[in-house]
């Protein structure tokens, strides 16, 4: 971890099953946080921060601007049914203070070392997001 400095997770819907309950993964998140450093997720990745928790046994995401691909989207993509679960429903349940924009366009937030976009389109955005807080 000290090698680099910071974490991007990809979207797909892939992180949905396989990086919400990866311990390796949450416990790599969290190491981030508390060393100051950033995570950013684009669309389905943002699946990764919900069992991420803070020092204080919170949800890191808690009260914070998050994004990830919306229920609407989901149900586009007719796969509501297919999924194990809504990332919408889910970042808003684990206190995150969920913000998306119409389907398919361009959209991420950041709040502090959280960096989240809701969508495919949103990859270049996080990106350049992520970008500007390293070289700040």
């Amino acid at each position: 971890m000290d090698d680099f400095d910071a974490v991007f997770y990809p979207g797909g819907h892939g992180p949905l099953w396989g990086l919400t309950e990866n311990k390796n993964s949450i416990q790599l998140i969290e190491r981030f946080l508390a060393a100051n450093k950033s995570v950013a997720t684009v669309c389905h990745a943002t699946a990764a921060l919900l069992n991420v928790k803070d020092s204080a046994g919170e949800y890191a995401i808690k009260g914070k601007a998050v994004s990830g691909f919306s229920n609407s989207e989901e149900e586009a993509v007719q796969l509501i049914n297919i999924v194990p679960f809504l990332l919408e429903d889910e970042l808003i349940k684990c206190g995150g203070n969920y913000h998306k924009v119409d389907d398919w366009l361009t959209f991420a937030v950041q709040d502090e070392l959280i960096i989240s976009g809701q969508s495919p389109a949103s990859s270049t955005l996080v990106a350049e997001k992520l970008l500007n807080q390293l070289n700040n």
